[in-house]
């Protein structure tokens, strides 16, 4: 199927005006996640989005308008736009800083605004109107572009190192595997590194050796090899499997309950952790790994993210819309 996809250098008409808790941020990045690519090709069923969708959901920019009762930011500052952009506030997931789990979440690109039912488009664009609360404050010791993806593939991988017991000064001596060494693979290694715990690295490949260790891999296994996968066994608090394809073998719940092991799923964060997340970041210096394009090189961007041949995150610079 051709990518349905536009980058508009303006959508004005499609905006809404500016309501008083709103912010407008001029935007300078925004990262392209695979994500975009299944909500632009409808591989995730019936298409619910309606075309013309405008992805990204890694936004990065200044504060360009404030609405008259903002009071967390003013113009000019850095700030980041994730998955979300509002929520009901009064569910059980809100009220518990887990707004993702929110029934009636909208998320950044093609939800339907809760209050006057206008559509919601992402980050490929110049400017973007976001209610305060999901707006997020990024230090300046951080590079804007390479902050970008922490905004999906940071806070994804962040989230599971604080719900299992590895947050950061929690438990500096944890043992934790990393399964592939893309997107998320690349962001949990630095993350598990900054925290003070022992990272391994899986991957099929020999090849990726070298760049796990830049990235702050203590053991590198080929998971291909029989007896580095056997000496390995049991070895680790906590496994990321970051590749999004079936294993073999298939998950056996025998061995789960025999030693009381949980499986469990990521979808971003909340609000509350996504910025303690980029503080964190911002105080380690930690970035993910990045290639700068052109608006117009997104299609070929798109294509090799399909192939799977690029570890580094994509980030469109939006100036050259």
């Amino acid at each position: 199927m051709p990518t349905k996809v536009k980058c508009l250098a303006s959508l004005e008409a499609g905006k809404r005006d500016l309501r008083p808790d709103d912010i407008e941020i001029k935007i300078l990045h925004c990262g392209i996640c695979h994500s975009d690519i299944h909500h632009v090709r409808n591989n995730w069923g019936p298409d619910g989005y309606g075309y013309l969708v405008v992805p990204g959901h890694e936004i990065v920019g200044k504060v360009f308008r404030v609405g008259a009762e903002v009071s967390k930011f003013n113009v000019g500052d850095s700030v980041g736009v994730g998955c979300m952009v509002d929520s009901c506030k009064t569910c059980a997931a809100c009220k518990n800083d887990r707004e993702q789990y929110c029934d009636s979440a909208m998320f950044t690109y093609g939800s339907l605004d809760r209050r006057d039912g206008s559509r919601s488009y992402g980050g490929y664009t110049e400017t973007i109107v976001v209610t305060e609360k999901f707006v997020f404050s990024i230090l300046e010791s951080l590079d804007l572009a390479g902050a970008a993806p922490l905004l999906c593939a940071g806070i994804t991988t962040y989230s599971r190192l604080r719900r299992w017991g590895s947050r950061p000064g929690s438990n500096p001596g944890s043992k934790v595997g990393v399964v592939g060494l893309g997107g998320l693979g690349h962001m949990a290694l630095k993350l598990v590194k900054a925290i003070g715990a022992d990272v391994t690295l899986y991957s099929r490949s020999q090849g990726k050796a070298e760049d796990a260790k830049r990235l702050g891999a203590d053991q590198f296994l080929i998971s291909r090899d029989p007896e580095q996968m056997e000496t390995a066994a049991g070895q680790f608090d906590l496994i990321f499997d970051t590749i999004p394809y079936n294993h073999d073998p298939t998950v056996n719940s025998a061995p789960l309950v025999l030693r009381s092991q949980n499986l469990a799923g990521s979808l971003i964060g909340g609000i509350k952790e996504t910025q303690e997340m980029l503080d964190f970041c911002g105080q380690h210096k930690i970035m993910s790994d990045i290639n700068v394009i052109d608006a117009r090189d997104l299609h070929s961007a798109y294509e090799r993210l399909v192939k799977g041949d690029v570890m580094q995150r994509f980030v469109i610079d939006i100036t050259t819309l």
